[in-house]
């Protein structure tokens, strides 16, 4: 099973291992596709052309550091991904905390999508770093167009023959779009709040709860050891693991799409 997850804006300060190499990252074969645009980002923020290059990364005039950080990608030491990324998903998700098998398991099926790196495995030495999906470098343009032109081959490749479990947010979701036999082993997630409203029940979509509720999903199936061969087969996993699964009808060739109910955020 291949798990594809958002990175965080929430990243640790500063790494604590050698410098960034291409060659100990995973997917290789996107290391000129990353290469460029490290370049064209290292470039821009040591550049004098502070305002562009804020601009150009949607960050504010108190974000400055962010710039210094990103300008010294290439001397910074490095961490391992599993402890880079901070955000809620992964607070959630609380790999560090899990069993040595449950964490063997996600070094082998997770892949975190990131604007910079195109995706990296949880065990791949990363730099703290700002670059956002959203963002438009030079000579490189809007990374989500960027990166959906580099990521397919590679993406196809790590999924295998077995089920995906698609959890990345729409502006990385879309980076990568699984075709055909592939779509049909995909299962794409969304988390519904439901609630009682004059004694009727309310579903909503949630924003910052779904993060943590995906890392929470992620974390039952590495606990529970859970290997499924088909997406029916993930579908049923999640219900035997007390989710709230409703799937929604797809046409052939198209990825199954599930909503996850909670009632508790």
């Amino acid at each position: 099973m291949l798990i594809l997850l958002p990175p965080s804006e929430g990243k640790a300060d500063a790494g604590t291992g050698r410098r960034f190499s291409p060659d100990r990252v995973s997917l290789p074969e996107l290391n000129p596709a990353r290469e460029r645009v490290l370049d064209s980002l290292v470039t821009l923020c040591a550049g004098p052309d502070e305002e562009a290059a804020r601009v150009a990364l949607g960050l504010s005039e108190s974000q400055r550091d962010e710039l210094r950080r990103n300008a010294r990608l290439r001397v910074a030491a490095t961490a391992p991904a599993e402890r880079l990324y901070t955000g809620v998903l992964y607070e959630a998700l609380g790999l560090a905390s899990l069993p040595a098998p449950a964490q063997r398991a996600a070094r082998r099926s997770i892949l975190i999508s990131s604007g910079l790196w195109g995706a990296v495995r949880l065990a791949d030495r990363i730099p703290p770093y700002r670059c956002p999906i959203g963002a438009r470098l030079p000579g490189v343009g809007a990374l989500s167009t960027y990166w959906r032109g580099e990521l397919a081959a590679a993406l196809d490749g790590a999924a295998g023959r077995g089920p995906v479990l698609d959890l990345r947010s729409g502006a990385y979701a879309a980076t990568w779009t699984p075709r055909g036999e592939l779509a049909e082993r995909t299962v794409t997630v969304r988390v519904l709040h439901e609630r009682e409203v004059d004694g009727a029940p309310v579903r909503s979509v949630v924003s910052h709860f779904n993060k943590a509720t995906k890392g929470r999903l992620v974390r039952d199936l590495l606990l529970a050891g859970a290997r499924p061969r088909t997406a029916a087969q993930l579908v049923g996993t999640l219900r035997e693991l007390k989710h709230t699964v409703e799937e929604q009808t797809t046409a052939p060739g198209r990825v199954r799409q599930v909503d996850l109910v909670v009632t508790d955020l």
